[in-house]
């Protein structure tokens, strides 16, 4: 795995450079090739003197991505360690389900999920769907009916680029804008 350790506001020390790395190697276990996973690391420390660990795999078909902040960089560093762990166990999962039904489907048999795996494995249903049309606006317009509607995210059409975005409220209280291709 090839490490990019950046740091704001904080030196990244031989010390935490090397817990970075042996932490998150761990995860190795679970790649089958990891000479060519690059992992993005990014240390932040605010003002209040809590401490922010961003870490981003980027995969071919999966995205791993997880933060995490903690008064003491090292314990955060353990608890996005857990937590990309669960996010690979969860896809793995996810893969192995598929390839299973794949399986069954191919010997004429229906589908029939076992007891104890089922039961562990957490099932995505959609309890809700809404439609509505994009209007037209701006970033600042979008913001403001998000605030009036009271939802943390607002999907709405640039009316520059006639692209579809998002602008969202971030847990900094600030907003963000993603910008569809």
């Amino acid at each position: 795995m090839m490490y990019h350790i950046r740091g704001e506001n904080i030196e990244v020390t031989p010390a935490l450079r090397e817990y970075v790395e042996k932490k998150i190697g761990k995860l190795e276990r679970y790649f089958d090739r990891t000479d060519d996973v690059n992992v993005h690391v990014n240390l932040k420390v605010y003002n209040d003197g809590q401490g922010k660990i961003e870490v981003t795999i980027p995969m071919p078909h999966l995205l791993l991505r997880a933060e995490e902040r903690h008064d003491d960089m090292y314990a955060a560093i353990d608890l996005v360690t857990d937590k990309l762990e669960r996010q690979i166990r969860k896809h793995k999962t996810k893969v192995n389900r598929k390839l299973r039904d794949r399986e069954k489907e191919a010997k004429l048999a229906a589908p029939v999920p076992s007891g104890a795996a089922a039961e562990n494995e957490e099932e995505f249903e959609i309890v809700r769907t809404k439609h509505f049309s994009l209007k037209p606006m701006d970033s600042e317009e979008a913001i403001l009916q998000m605030n009036l509607l009271g939802h943390n995210f607002f999907i709405f059409t640039n009316a520059e680029t006639n692209r579809t975005n998002i602008v969202y409220r971030r847990k900094d209280g600030k907003y963000g804008l993603i910008e569809a291709n």
